[in-house]
């Protein structure tokens, strides 16, 4: 995926700039890359503004790691870009990171869309890293992501490799898993009240159905779609069902009139 990365005071990002587009930001999640974000940016880049903040997991202070602190620059990037409001969409921590920034600043969100979120249960690598330079157990788990192990080419295998045999890195994902594990959200969902979608994989292992539901139950203005033969990544996996159900919704949302 050939995209232009801007660089501007501390901020990597892209954007797609289309004219007078609302805005539709995208958070990815602890291994994220754009490239999972492919299929949405292609789709909706000539209709929104889409936005893709890269998230500084690996590049904060290690005292700084933690998912209040991820909040805190998505914050400075929205105040950065003078954005009015941002349809947030989140995938596993970033689902989690956009709940947290939605709840904080309700003035800011025209919609929320979670995907695998965590922030309720999550069950990935656990606390620790297992050896470094098993490739095949990290090809295993990588795959393991997703319905169809396909997926899970190799440039995103060894991309996930390369993050725990970094040392740095990998203090990182942990200290940030833990993070999130700590900042559990079961009673703040309630003060959510922007529209919310919730598109989520039968199959998904990390963030497993029950989660969907959950989340469901707990987000009072929100609706859950689930898609079959799916996992954890489903904008990744089910590119084209998942789009559908995006652009109906936030052309719902962007319909609506101010305060409905």
């Amino acid at each position: 995926m050939d995209i232009l990365i801007k660089e501007e005071k501390g901020f990597r990002y892209i954007e797609s700039g289309a004219e007078q587009g609302k805005t539709l930001m995208l958070l990815h999640g602890l291994f994220g890359a754009l490239s999972n974000f492919e299929g949405i940016i292609n789709r909706f880049s000539k209709q929104y503004n889409v936005v893709v903040p890269i998230l500084p997991i690996y590049e904060m202070p290690i005292f700084e790691v933690s998912v209040v602190g991820l909040v805190d620059f998505v914050t400075r990037f929205v105040q950065y870009k003078g954005y009015d409001k941002v349809n947030l969409l989140g995938n596993s921590l970033g689902g989690h990171i956009a709940l947290l920034y939605a709840i904080a600043h309700p003035d800011k969100i025209s919609s929320v869309t979670l995907t695998g979120s965590s922030g309720l249960f999550e069950s990935a690598f656990g606390t620790a890293f297992p050896k470094r330079g098993d490739y095949e157990y990290i090809k295993k788990k990588t795959s393991e992501t997703f319905y169809d192990p396909n997926v899970a080419s190799k440039e995103l295998v060894d991309e996930v490799f390369g993050i725990v045999n970094d040392r740095n890195k990998a203090i990182r994902v942990v200290a940030t898993a833990k993070s999130a594990v700590r900042h559990n959200l079961g009673d703040k969902l309630h003060k959510l009240k922007a529209p919310t979608l919730l598109i989520w994989g039968k199959q998904d292992n990390v963030t497993p159905p029950f989660v969907a539901e959950k989340f469901n139950e707990l987000i009072e203005n929100s609706r859950l779609y689930f898609l079959d033969n799916c996992g954890h990544a489903p904008m990744m996996e089910k590119p084209d069902e998942f789009n559908t159900i995006l652009e109906a919704f936030l052309a719902e949302v962007t319909a609506a009139p101010v305060g409905a």
